[in-house]
């Protein structure tokens, strides 16, 4: 997953959460579900298809997908989803439930300021709702805005995807929606606009509606909450579209029209397609390309990017050719630049000055388009292309200005292979060796090639300490079709007399233990010891399930995964339940752990017996006596009487 728990949610509410909220009513509210024997199934939101292989289980409280191996408990589904963060995803639960999520650095002043937030935030949003489903019927009766669609190859049921709708001619329109015009609330959401200088007759200020004789694209979170609107102009006029205003609820800087409707195409398509405008949204998605987004009227940021990466680790920005396409796609260079790690990809596609995706596909077809999303620039050679902006790199006065434009944009990078390669590149380009180069810049970066000992890898270039929260976000934001599996699998080390089927058999048992958390207690004294001795990771992973236990009792695997979060071996146990639930009922993983617990009893006492007989044939007679007891023991156990 993407982050760790923060200090400010004590892990005991994250599990009492856990405790309360049903998974099958979170799933249930994107993925229509229907009983499948003791577990409910439906298609899959992580990656099409078209008979049911998504299993969610009321007793584990726990989500599987058979067929692509997404996995996760009711956080981790809104999270991998609905592009929630870790914060968000908590508070969204709790909500549901009507916990108030602890913030113990808080003041109960400020607790109070932010429950107020809250409550107003969400009156916004139902007010925005309202408003949304007003438009969406005074389309149905608008010809003309209907005819302005049709005309840009719109149909009845991609305008119903989106919710488009249309906000009539008429100064005070939304006046017959809401039963108070004077309400604060409609000028806060955006919806009126209030002159407080001028007054009407009755002495209050003058109001009318913002948005007027215009088609409207309702803007949605990733929770499908309506935060605002763009409005574009049926016939000539300025401006061509209107945004709702920054309100508590909507930024234009953190929010992409067109990402709730498009977060199963994304991960479907493996990439996200990152438009200039409205209509090239809806219109790519009636072509077979829903996969598209748009940034809301001004330049991409880091936080477009970062929202992005929650769904994918692939995003193409599609620009116009022109001189304004190579501005926005530089100024979105930059804002990508900071999370850019080694696993992430980030491309530019610059279609012809005379086209926009909608009339690109239209006039070559799908099939020509699909063609240029895979030729896109890749970010390092548009990084290269933008250094060298302006610069004859025939003379040294152009290669020296292309050094100097090219430090901000190769510092910017995190650290990383890809970072690496391109100071080699740059040094190349202009003339100079790369200590050279890096010494002009006076930034010697972890990890460049340099003739002194190396630079500790937690300091920076000036020393200071590296801000490494990037490290490893490309690992984090991964996609839950990929399942924890693909994560790399920490090596168990083997001691003289260990052999390999006690890693593989303790593999096992971690997966079922974790999964079923309340038959540690079923296991001897002696067991939890010889667990505990195994290597990494197999005795660390038990030794922490023993300090849960001891502090929280037993907990199903749902709360043990939030517990897990951040944790040295996350991955692998994750992986580990995967594999060992996987189409099982309790009952059954019960059963094979108590085999699994037998094989590794034998496995621990064969490996205690060979060394014990080492000793012997060494001289050592102390360990006679102990030799003859594991082997009595060990006989015992293979004759089937208990050990």
């Amino acid at each position: 997953m993407r982050e760790n728990t923060p200090v400010a949610i004590p892990q005991t509410f994250i599990q009492e959460l856990l405790n309360r909220v049903d998974v099958v009513d979170v799933v249930g509210r994107y993925v229509q579900l229907k009983k499948g024997g003791a577990n409910l199934m439906g298609l899959c939101p992580f990656h099409g298809e078209k008979s049911p292989s998504f299993s969610v289980s009321p007793s584990k409280q726990f989500y599987h997908c058979f067929g692509c191996g997404a996995n996760g408990n009711a956080i981790g589904f809104l999270m991998e989803h609905a592009g929630m963060s870790f914060i968000e995803a908590v508070k969204d639960l709790a909500q549901q439930t009507g916990m108030q999520v602890p913030e113990d650095e808080a003041s109960p002043q400020d607790r109070e300021r932010a429950a107020q937030e809250r409550q107003k935030q969400a009156t916004l949003t139902s007010v925005l709702e309202k408003a949304a489903q007003a438009y969406q019927k005074d389309l149905r009766g608008a010809q003309r805005a209907i005819d302005y669609l049709k005309g840009r190859g719109l149909s009845g049921q991609i305008a119903k995807t989106f919710g488009l709708g249309y906000a009539p001619e008429g100064w005070r329109h939304l006046a017959g929606v809401f039963p108070d015009y004077q309400e604060p609330l409609l000028v806060e959401s955006g919806l009126v606009i209030e002159h407080a200088d001028e007054k009407d007759a009755s002495g209050q200020a003058k109001r009318y509606d913002r948005f007027r004789d215009r088609i409207m694209f309702p803007i949605r979170n990733v929770k499908g909450e309506c935060i605002g609107f763009g409005g574009r102009v049926l016939d000539k006029g300025e401006p061509k579209y209107l945004n709702s205003p920054e309100t508590p609820v909507f930024s234009k800087g953190r929010e992409l029209y067109g990402l709730f409707e498009a977060r199963t195409a994304i991960r479907n398509a493996g990439y996200a397609l990152v438009t200039e405008g409205y209509m090239d949204v809806v219109a790519l998605a009636q072509l077979g390309f829903a996969n598209a987004v748009a940034t809301l009227g001004t330049a991409c940021t880091p936080d477009h990017v970062q929202k992005l990466f929650r769904f994918t680790d692939a995003v193409v920005f599609s620009f116009d050719g022109d001189a304004a396409g190579r501005r926005a796609a530089r100024k979105a260079l930059d804002a990508a630049l900071p999370l850019a790690t080694d696993l992430r990809s980030v491309r530019f596609l610059f279609l012809p000055t005379e086209h926009d995706p909608d009339s690109f596909i239209r006039e070559h077809g799908a099939e020509a388009f699909a063609e240029r999303v895979k030729e896109a620039v890749p970010l390092s050679r548009f990084l290269l292309e933008s250094a060298t902006a302006d610069c004859d790199m025939a003379t040294a006065e152009g290669r020296a200005r292309m050094a100097s434009q090219a430090r901000p944009l190769w510092t910017a990078l995190p650290d990383g292979a890809l970072k690496r390669q391109l100071i080699g590149e740059i040094a190349d380009a202009v003339a100079l060796d790369t200590q050279d180069l890096l010494q002009l810049w006076q930034a010697p970066v972890r990890g460049a090639p340099r003739a002194e000992a190396p630079r500790s890898r937690t300091s920076g270039r000036d020393g200071s300490p590296v801000d490494n929260r990037h490290r490893g976000e490309a690992t984090a934001h991964r996609p839950a079709h990929q399942g924890y599996g693909s994560a790399p699998r920490p090596a168990a080390r083997r001691l003289p007399g260990q052999r390999r089927g006690i890693a593989s058999r303790a593999d096992r048992a971690v997966g079922l233990l974790l999964a079923n958390a309340h038959a540690w207690d079923t296991l001897s004294a002696d067991d939890h010891h010889r667990l505990g001795l195994l290597d990494a990771p197999h005795g660390p992973v038990f030794a922490w399930l023993e300090a849960q236990l001891h502090e929280h009792g037993a907990q199903p695997w749902a709360a043990l995964r939030e517990a897990l979060r951040g944790h040295e071996h996350e991955a692998y146990v994750c992986a580990q339940v995967e594999q060992a639930t996987a189409g099982n009922d309790a009952q059954t993983e019960l059963a094979e752990l108590a085999g699994v617990m037998q094989l590794l009893r034998r496995d621990f006492l064969e490996a205690e017996a060979r060394t014990l007989a080492d000793r012997v044939a060494a001289g050592d007679t102390a360990a006679l006596e102990e030799y003859r007891r594991v082997n009595a023991l060990l006989q015992a156990l293979l004759s089937g009487s208990p050990v």
